[in-house]
């Protein structure tokens, strides 16, 4: 049975893609890999895209919550995995005792977890976050030594790793992160003085793990760049690395309206003439904006979306597909033919980013996983 014959919209995911991403940054990098599947993997699927991040040479996992470290453990996924954000004291046994890594920042989370580690007889595996400019998460560059002191010397704590994050890799000026890089050397230097050295060292992103080779240490943490989409504009992926997800539906209905017939809520298309129409089940619930000039793929061409989009429907216009019939497969992201719409066209239209975009497909939205091998 063909997809398009039992769902109305759904995603397409490549794994041997994401396998093949993750290996041109490990092959380019030439250190460990620690894929981001955070945020269900940037919408591709958590686990599916997990186990072929790892088939592709990671080794590490990094998530945003302890809760998405749990899911990857229950799926048997057994790999290291980093927390790297804000867990709460109520998971913190369980993380523990499924061997996550926690981030810290501050005194009071070490002592929380090790008082966690303590009670639960393992060691509390932890990456000590500075804050070199991102200015979100991280203890300050001056206090990071004291706190790396402390976390030396706390009972029933491993001191696995240190790490920070750049606010502006993807920019074709480098300033900020060149600082960035600089302010955490120090800190390194600072701690080696003392004799602290972390096992682990890592601070480059999809961006940095492509473009700045001395921000590389230990090992990368690509997020974007291993699902195949741009870090930025400016930033653009080499051209061997590919795109893993397609977005799809199936055409519902095609009619023909006279002219002066207003289309969808608020009737802010009126046909002009007599004008070919198509409905597609998929709408704002499942992620797709009411944007104006969004476009879809029918029939290997370019098509607009026209009047409001609807919670699960779309009209389209469908006068240049003459041959367009219900059944057919539509495009929203992805390519048809020759014609391609891509997550970053997609982004540019909606105001926003393609990180968003992918995120933003509805859980609703089921994904199907293949093989480009199969």
């Amino acid at each position: 049975m063909k997809t398009k014959d039992y769902y109305s919209t759904w995603i397409e995911v490549d794994l041997d893609v994401i396998a093949h991403n993750v290996s041109l940054i490990k092959d380019r990098s030439g250190v460990q890999v620690m894929a981001v599947v955070k945020a269900n993997a940037y919408g591709h699927g958590s686990i599916p895209a997990a186990l072929a991040a790892l088939r592709g040479g990671a080794k590490w996992l990094g998530v945003a919550r302890v809760e998405e470290a749990l899911q990857l453990r229950a799926a048997q996924i057994n790999c290291p995995i980093l927390v790297m954000g804000y867990s709460s004291r109520e998971n913190l046994e369980e993380a523990i005792a499924n061997g996550i890594s926690l981030t810290l920042w501050n005194r009071e989370q070490l002592q929380l977890v090790s008082h966690f580690a303590e009670d639960a007889h393992f060691a509390a595996k932890v990456h000590l976050k500075v804050d070199t400019g991102m200015s979100r998460l991280g203890v300050a560059p001056e206090n990071a030594l004291s706190l790396a002191v402390e976390i030396s010397n706390a009972h029933s704590v491993t001191f696995e790793g240190i790490f920070t994050h750049f606010a502006r890799a993807d920019e074709v000026n480098q300033s900020s992160a060149e600082a960035q890089e600089l302010e955490f050397m120090q800190v390194l230097k600072s701690l080696a003085a003392a004799g602290i050295k972390p096992p682990l060292v890592h601070a480059a992103n999809s961006a940095a793990a492509l473009f700045r080779p001395a921000s590389r240490f230990d090992i990368v943490r690509p997020g974007i760049a291993i699902y195949g989409l741009h870090p930025s504009d400016e930033r653009p992926l080499p051209g061997e690395f590919e795109g893993a997800l397609g977005w799809k539906a199936v055409l519902s209905q095609v009619k023909t309206l006279p002219p002066g017939r207003g289309i969808s809520y608020g009737h802010e298309y009126v046909t002009r003439k007599n004008e070919r129409i198509g409905t597609v089940p998929v709408g704002y619930a499942d992620g797709f904006r009411r944007a104006a000039g969004n476009q879809v793929l029918v029939g290997g061409k370019q098509v607009p979306v026209i009047g409001r989009v609807c919670m699960d429907q779309v009209i389209i216009q469908l006068d240049e597909v003459p041959e367009a019939n219900p059944g057919d497969e539509v495009v929203l992201i992805g390519s048809q033919g020759d014609s391609q719409i891509t997550a970053e066209q997609v982004a540019d239209l909606w105001g926003t980013i393609n990180y968003e975009v992918v995120c933003g497909i509805a859980a609703r939205v089921p994904r199907i996983y293949r093989k480009s091998s199969d």
